[in-house]
């Protein structure tokens, strides 16, 4: 390997939430210090957008819904802080970001990702039971 190479192989921080994606409920596990003590900090939402990819400066906006009101979170994903993050559901949205959820409210998206999720069950078994010979008329 030449020199630049090696730089930026050392200089790179390592990718280990490179798979994350939007629309996906996570649970972060945050260490918080507060003068000589420390605790861990859970913080669960759906990621509504992903920026700059697997760059050194990529972040995750992270949103839930406390008491009636919307809290986000913008988290480097090299932040040191940062336990570990659970993936708690993984459904599959057709956006690259999900800013529209800013405007519904909480039991919107959940009635709407149980519409999915039942619609992707139903789906697969319906395929399964047809037959393979084509129906006469």
């Amino acid at each position: 390997m030449d020199k630049v190479s090696l730089f930026k192989l050392a200089t790179t921080p390592e990718r280990k939430y490179a798979d994350l994606r939007v629309g996906w409920t996570v649970k972060i596990h945050q260490k918080l210090r507060e003068k000589d003590k420390a605790k861990s900090q859970t913080f669960e939402g759906i990621i509504i957008a992903r920026k700059h990819g697997n760059e050194p400066g990529g972040t995750i906006t992270v949103r839930k819904m406390s008491g009636g009101i919307g809290v986000e979170k913008i988290l480097p994903l090299t932040l040191p802080s940062i336990e570990k993050i659970e993936v708690v559901r993984q459904p599959r949205v057709r956006r690259a970001k999900l800013y529209y959820l800013r405007r519904k409210s909480s039991k919107e998206i959940r009635k709407k990702t149980k519409q999915e999720m039942s619609r992707v069950a139903s789906a697969a078994p319906e395929q399964a039971s047809e037959p393979t010979t084509p129906a006469t008329e």
